[in-house]
């Protein structure tokens, strides 16, 4: 979709006048190209007028609420879905005032009450263009902060970014390994992508491994590749990851999944620059970049048995850990302002801002999602807002609160929720609680639950607890 753009100092503004009267069309024809020197297009039903908006730079339209066939409502939503940065002026008779009043809602600049004023008419298009160009400059404006402060597909300007960005910088030239750590959602893919991005092997694949639901013998398959034969469905020989990443990147995301039996095969790997196909007596070598992220403490995998000591000094040579969004809130503002330009394109709904308090609230809540979580809310926001404006009744409950509700808080579960989501939340409760009176050691805090720490982690991930 191409973005659109205000009219320049020498440019005509173009108008689209859609109604069923030809004695209207003809009068604001002659009044807006004469008076007020627009270039004007008439429609006399919706899909004359949607044709012409499909083809030219429409600026503004006057739109009829009574029109054959689709009525002007609805031609009113599909205006404002296509392109919300679009001005609309509803024109209606005196019977039908509250109608317009409602179609203001639904985005409609403003109204005209047949019969008008040519004064009137002129001065609301001046409005309404004058509107529109206020909103796709902001537009403008909004995208050009966010690239000063973007690294690559990375958003932020907080000093805890500031040193991610100089940590990638340092090591994008280098082949050694790196770990990236950090919660879910704070952007430890983007990072990845930025140091293959920026370092010598930038012309080569980049390519995502993530075997956290494939059993370990599929897992090795994918990463090493098989002859023809060596396991029952393999009809023929087929090349792994490691081999399709020959002369790039492989990114490991949440590494710690990896089974152990796969885990002995990757530091091989790792070491040897060298492995062996599944069913297979030659060995294939590659050069290839290492790059691991998870959202887990390795260190503690490591001490339960989980996780191969010797794999985890092999991957963690540099380490960056990704701060969550809780701590660095003034990038809060920026990053929804960014996805908000972004899912305004992507959804057609150009010149959407955000109340100031809304974004108060954006910046009050925690964000246990991090940046994805925050990416989510804006675009469901942009889907929602009946308006040019995402109000805190486009945010979902918990961010409208403040937050999800305290281990001790005894307030009823909502209506509608299950037995079963029910116990998970009182399970999550508990967690939490647990997590809380333990200073966030989850050893301590499995003691104090009475179970093993093995099986709080497990409960942890089940609930979505980090």
């Amino acid at each position: 979709m191409a973005t659109a753009s205000a009219p320049g100092p020498a440019a005509r503004a173009t108008i689209l006048v859609v109604d069923d009267e030809e004695v209207i069309l003809d009068v604001l024809g002659t009044l807006l190209t004469r008076r007020g020197g627009y270039q004007v297009h008439v429609a006399r039903d919706a899909s004359e007028a949607e044709e012409i908006l499909a083809d030219r730079p429409i600026d503004v339209v006057l739109l009829d609420l009574m029109l054959p066939g689709v009525d002007g409502l609805e031609l009113l939503r599909r205006i404002r879905a296509a392109d919300a940065s679009r001005e609309v002026i509803m024109m209606t008779a005196h019977g039908s005032v509250e109608t317009a009043v409602e179609a203001m809602k639904a985005g409609a600049f403003h109204y005209l009450v047949k019969p008008f004023q040519n004064d009137e008419v002129i001065l609301l298009v001046e409005n309404a263009l004058t509107q529109r160009r206020l909103r796709l400059e902001n537009a403008g404006l909004r995208r050009a902060l966010a690239e000063r402060h973007r690294f690559g597909r990375l958003v932020g300007r907080a000093r805890p970014m500031q040193e991610v960005y100089r940590l990638i910088e340092q090591i994008a030239q280098a082949r050694t390994n790196v770990l990236i750590t950090g919660e879910s959602g704070t952007g430890k893919e983007l990072t990845a992508e930025a140091i293959h991005t920026r370092g010598p092997r930038a012309g080569g694949p980049f390519i995502t491994v993530n075997g956290s639901n494939l059993p370990p013998d599929l897992l090795e398959a994918q990463l090493f590749g098989h002859e023809k034969g060596a396991f029952t469905g393999a009809d023929r020989a087929r090349r792994g990851l490691f081999e399709a990443a020959d002369g790039g990147t492989l990114f490991f995301d949440e590494v710690s999944t990896i089974p152990l039996p796969v885990q002995a095969k990757l530091l091989r790997a790792l070491q040897e620059k060298e492995f062996l196909p599944l069913g297979s007596v030659r060995p294939v070598r590659v050069d290839v970049r290492i790059l691991a992220a998870t959202n887990e403490r390795l260190e503690d995998l490591v001490r339960e048995g989980r996780f191969r000591e010797d794999l985890y000094y092999r991957l963690n040579v540099i380490r960056i850990h990704l701060p969550a969004l809780r701590e660095r809130r003034e990038d809060i503002p920026l990053l929804a302002e960014h996805f908000l330009a972004e899912c305004s394109d992507e959804h057609g709904r150009v010149g959407l801002g955000i109340s100031p308090e809304t974004m108060r609230l954006l910046v009050r809540f925690d964000w246990p999602g991090n940046v994805r979580q925050l990416r989510n809310v804006i675009e469901r926001a942009v889907l929602l807002a009946p308006g040019s404006v995402i109000g805190p009744a486009e945010l979902p409950e918990e961010i409208r609160e403040g937050g999800t509700p305290s281990a001790g808080d005894d307030a009823p579960l909502p209506a509608g929720m299950s037995f079963h989501e029910a116990v998970e939340e009182y399970e999550r409760r508990l967690i939490r609680w647990a997590l809380g009176e333990c200073g966030g050691v989850q050893r301590r805090a499995a003691e104090r639950l009475g179970m093993r720490p093995t099986t709080l982690n497990e409960r942890m991930k089940r609930l979505g607890i980090r």
